[in-house]
């Protein structure tokens, strides 16, 4: 269960491998331009402390930071992605704090304008497993995580605007 970050592409330079949430990467290494992931999925981030751009990576091998939609080469924080086995659940709202026109969802949305008739979330309610909100739609664009809880406005899971054009379930197969 171990990610390995390396400075440079296609694995070469100073390594690191990691087995365990890490809030603060930078001591390990200055840059990161390759990764190679087993077994479980990760959630990668630009900043320390869970902050900045997100990256979900599933098992495999990454050469170059373009592979995982990698803004630059910074990754300075990292966690493994639960394992959820049970139901997805999640209901997103058109303004702040759980207001306006509202949606249940269960499965994976890859247009949310073609099914909630809006281009913003302001709000959300995981009810169940985990998510990755997609700031454009068929899951381009910035990726934001969202765990079991309550968001009751767009910064509460990182975003600095409510545009959101796709999201999936984090399911292990």
């Amino acid at each position: 269960e171990t990610i390995t970050f390396y400075e440079d592409r296609n694995f070469q330079g100073r390594s690191y491998e990691c087995g365990t949430d890490c809030s603060d990467l930078s001591s390990y290494f200055r840059r990161c331009n390759s990764i190679r992931v087993e077994n479980r999925d990760w959630i990668l981030y630009e900043h320390p402390n869970y902050r900045g751009h997100q990256y979900y990576l599933r098992r495999g091998e990454y050469p170059d930071f373009q592979q995982w939609k990698g803004y630059n080469d910074s990754i300075r924080s990292c966690r493994i992605s639960p394992q959820h086995h049970g139901s997805f659940r999640v209901k997103v709202y058109e303004r702040d704090d759980f207001q306006g026109h509202t949606m249940d969802f269960t499965e994976d949305c890859p247009n949310v304008y073609e099914r909630f008739h809006y281009n913003d979330i302001h709000s959300c309610h995981v009810h169940d497993g985990y998510w990755m909100f997609y700031e454009e739609p068929n899951y381009r664009g910035r990726q934001y995580y969202l765990r079991p809880g309550e968001y009751r406005r767009y910064s509460d899971w990182g975003a600095s605007s409510p545009r959101i054009g796709s999201f999936r379930r984090l399911h292990h197969f």
